[in-house]
């Protein structure tokens, strides 16, 4: 790979992805986002615990990347700060950012989650949390659109795989290609 060009995709992401010193306020607002919008909403009274990553920027013209920070909460306390970083070799272009929730259904999920470096597997599918719009996020590479206010928002296909459930809400952009898949997470307790 071209470290001029992974150079370039880092220095877009940094103007896609807002960069903030109050980490906990960004994810507690970004929490109230999910507890309002559709089947999400259900997730956090039967959850473990989740991890949000507020702000998410990902951008790629062939080669991509993507990145966020995010708060880990186990049975509703923050115990914890995340990375998540993600670079991607393929048919891809545009730029988009995003929020992103992944609940843990149990003690065991949150472990796997926070045992050090977490990556989902192939088949890890995210539902797109949509106001107004149709949208859907998943492995096979398909685009998310938002219009409209939460109020409005729909999700489809809300359950847990493999102990996690993964929601996300498109914050503005657009991109061929979303997925899951590729994405390693880093897990800091406090």
């Amino acid at each position: 790979m071209n470290t001029k060009k992974i150079r370039g995709i880092f220095i877009m992401l940094l103007f896609v992805f807002p960069l903030s010193q109050a980490w906990a306020d960004e994810c507690q607002d970004a929490a109230e986002l999910f507890r309002k919008a559709g089947d999400s909403a259900r997730f956090f009274d039967n959850s473990y615990g989740y991890a949000i990553f507020p702000n998410i920027g990902k951008g790629g013209i062939g080669v991509g990347g993507a990145y966020g920070k995010g708060c880990v909460y186990a049975q509703g306390k923050h115990v914890g700060n995340a990375t998540m970083t993600q670079v991607s070799v393929g048919f891809q272009l545009g730029g988009q950012a995003y929020t992103q929730i992944i609940f843990f259904q149990d003690k065991r999920a949150f472990e796997e989650f926070t045992s050090g470096n977490f990556e989902f597997s192939a088949n890890a599918q995210a539902v797109a949390i949509t106001a107004g719009a149709s949208a859907s996020a998943s492995t096979a590479g398909n685009s998310a659109a938002v219009s409209g206010g939460m109020h409005d928002a729909k999700t489809v296909g809300a359950h847990y795989n493999k102990g996690m459930a993964t929601f996300v809400i498109a914050k503005g952009g657009l991109m061929y290609e979303a997925s899951l898949a590729g994405q390693k997470y880093k897990y800091q307790p406090l």
